[in-house]
């Protein structure tokens, strides 16, 4: 395969170990710098120019784009996508993480821990929603920041007033406030995500005083084997926000895992030595699963014979499927097989017929028509909505004026 990897500097550690791996695994890499492209767009032609001339062919790209370029960097990776070549990180799923409001905004919506957030721009709203995440000390954090950079701990009301208004001020700087989650001070999780797997992960540790542990501020990183619910949390943090290669930030909180910041273009050479993982190969690995995956008609992986169908069948608490195993359910005297179950963010495929049925599973299941009809959920019975309320309420007399 042909890879581009987009660069500005060919020399950074995680540049050169990404063309290594390429190199190793048989495919032509190419560091090519984004700012050296230009876009034209034209219906139905959609076409990229490097150093003048027409891009090089590619069969992928991987993009490594940092906070500086990031509109035009995306602007160059959606263009690669126009036309049809695959980006280990699409375009949209790097404009959302790297906007750290924004990312948190996505996350808020789902099954994902996260820091309370406020964003304020009129001075007099800090007081009040210092006092709704539970008083100081409190985190300020510039939306623009990266590497631990523009990230302060404030131990007061007043000097998180004063960091604002500084910073919000002439420099007109976004500035967001975070809970400060006092049981991880000066440590966190980086967690590495390639495809659906945390591949790597460290615990970085701060030195001294410093409560950020960012290796760029002097932390120190040290492999950790994550459990269950972090893995889980990083892999489901990065699939919402749409990234293929990321790298999960998470601390230790009381409850478990709370996601900091999901990095679109994480960087490998801490990673890499903390934990002596590969990194640069599984991303190379993913471009070959996901690139050379034979191209095959969706008619010869799956013939359905008249009165078959595939049904995903969502499990709540007052289905009879909950706490059975698949065995004890039945389903496969009834020719019903149970092909994946989907547990949070974690696809169990095949599963055996010990394995038992949770609320909250989606099952994707392969059967009759009738046996799957029957496992559709119950359709919630929908109130009936009066045209006219007020009609049906007694009018009240009418009361003549007071003496």
């Amino acid at each position: 395969m042909r890879i581009a990897i987009l660069s500005r500097n060919p020399r950074l550690y995680s540049t050169r170990r990404l063309k290594e791996a390429c190199a190793m695994r048989g495919h032509e890499a190419k560091v090519l710098n984004t700012l050296l492209f230009s876009i034209e767009v034209e219906q139905g032609s959609p076409r990229l120019y490097y150093k003048h001339r027409m891009s090089p062919p590619c069969d992928a790209i991987v993009p490594r784009i940092g906070a500086s370029i990031t509109f035009f960097g995306t602007a160059v990776v959606r263009q690669f996508e126009q036309m049809g070549v695959f980006s280990v990180n699409p375009s949209h799923g790097i404009s959302v993480s790297r906007d750290k409001l924004r990312a948190l905004q996505v996350l808020s919506r789902h099954r994902v821990g996260i820091p309370t957030t406020l964003f304020v721009r009129d001075t007099d709203e800090i007081l009040p929603g210092i006092e709704r995440m539970g008083g100081p000390p409190v985190v300020v954090k510039l939306l623009e920041g990266t590497q631990g950079i523009g990230v302060i701990l404030a131990d007061s009301t007043k000097v998180a007033e004063a960091v604002i208004e500084t910073l919000s001020g002439p420099a007109k700087m976004n500035v967001l406030l975070q809970q400060f989650v006092s049981e991880s001070k000066g440590r966190d999780i980086r967690a590495f995500v390639v495809g659906n797997r945390v591949v790597a992960a460290m615990r970085r540790v701060a030195q001294g005083d410093e409560f950020r542990s960012n290796v760029h501020r002097g932390g120190r990183a040290e492999p950790v084997q994550l459990d269950e619910d972090y893995e889980r949390t990083a892999v489901y943090a990065a699939q919402i926000m749409g990234l293929r290669v990321a790298g999960v930030d998470m601390l230790e909180g009381k409850d478990g895992p709370v996601v900091m910041e999901v990095n679109s273009s994480p960087g490998l050479e801490g990673i890499e030595a903390a934990t002596g993982v590969d990194v640069a190969a599984e991303i190379v690995q993913l471009i070959e699963d996901e690139v050379l995956f034979p191209e095959i008609d969706i008619r010869q992986r799956l013939t359905l014979q008249s009165g078959y169908s595939v049904m995903e069948v969502p499990v709540d608490d007052r289905s009879p499927l909950v706490g059975n195993t698949i065995e004890g359910t039945g389903l496969r005297e009834r020719d019903c097989l149970v092909l994946t179950i989907q547990r949070g963010s974690v696809t169990i495929p095949n599963p055996l017929g010990s394995r038992q049925i949770l609320a909250g599973d989606v099952l994707l299941c392969f059967g009759k028509n009738l046996t799957l009809k029957g496992l559709a959920p119950p359709r919630r019975p929908k109130r009936k909505r009066r045209r006219d309320a007020a009609a049906a309420q007694p009018v009240p007399a009418e009361r003549g004026p007071e003496s």
